[in-house]
């Protein structure tokens, strides 16, 4: 059975005459996606502006069914299926919405219109110089968020989409993600070393998978309730933490170079996952004045 997000995009190309600038899709999603209480897809502010990984992701595998071609700069929809029937009402309403404002807007169109419309998704572009005067630049810089204070954050991905973690890095003004699971790989898309080392870079953010401070899968096996987890974080204390006491190091060090330093791993729930341990032994290596933080899921 077909994803019901694949089908807003085949829905989008249909609308759109069945072929579209990569560039323009990507926009043209993101437009719809304001329409949407639920969101079907997300967006990170990429070098080009709004970005969708798993939107990305989504054609790629379409590509393989023969739904969509790829050619250099654009995706054209194969499958002759009529997709705008199969969607909900209200989504129905969106992308004739959308065809009624943007049909024949170019991609230079486009991009002036979301980098104005949602700002935040310019912070990273490389080319709001060309389509911005001083004033909307201004109100683009000051999306950015910034801060001089040092920190240590920790993350879990569980419940999240790749690009609403990015989002929550980006937000937090982390600079460097330090994954701290032994083993860098998830079934969940986006969360494996290479897909989460290639989102980081792209939106400015340093990766570096730290595993000796992980912990083995063969010691989370039997995890049925909290009392299991602090028995595995117990022993984790006894033995790993007293063991990678350089890895520690290595991060710490991060934090000094580049002030705001957040490390991951899977769980949402911080009492279910060793990054609570790793950060509260860190801390104690820091100046009082370094906060740890933990980001909320929610």
């Amino acid at each position: 059975m077909m994803y019901y997000r694949r089908k807003i995009l085949l829905a989008i190309l249909e609308a759109f005459g069945g072929e579209l600038e990569k560039l323009q899709l990507q926009k043209l999603l993101m437009i719809f996606s304001s329409y949407q209480e639920e969101k079907s897809y997300h967006f990170v502010p990429y070098k080009f502006g709004c970005f969708s990984f798993q939107a990305n992701a989504d054609l790629s595998t379409m590509r393989k069914y023969e739904q969509v071609q790829e050619n250099e700069r654009t995706w054209r929809k194969t499958d002759p299926m009529d997709y705008w029937q199969k969607l909900k009402p209200k989504d129905r309403v969106a992308v004739s919405k959308l065809k009624i404002h943007f049909q024949g807007k170019k991609s230079e169109e486009l991009i002036r219109y979301t980098y104005t419309k949602f700002p935040y998704y310019a912070i990273n572009s490389t080319v709001s110089g060309r389509y911005l005067n001083d004033l909307e630049k201004a109100i683009v810089e000051a999306q950015k968020p910034k801060s001089n204070k040092k920190a240590l954050f920790t993350i879990g991905y569980e419940g999240l989409s790749l690009e609403e973690y990015i989002n929550k890095l980006l937000t937090a003004d982390v600079k460097v993600l330090c994954d701290v699971r032994k083993n860098s790989f998830s079934m969940k898309y986006g969360f494996n070393k290479s897909q989460l080392t290639i989102a980081c870079e792209g939106v400015g953010i340093q990766f570096i998978h730290i595993p000796e401070v992980g912990i083995v899968s063969d010691k989370r096996q039997e995890l049925h309730n909290q009392r299991d987890y602090d028995a595995l974080f117990e022993d984790y204390k006894e033995t790993v933490l007293p063991q990678t006491l350089t890895q520690q190091q290595e991060i710490l060090d991060l934090i000094k170079k580049y002030d705001r330093v957040a490390i991951t791993c899977f769980e949402a729930d911080i009492c279910q996952c060793h990054r609570k341990y790793l950060g509260e032994a860190l801390i104690q290596n820091l100046e009082k004045s370094v906060q740890l933080i933990h980001l909320s899921s929610n």
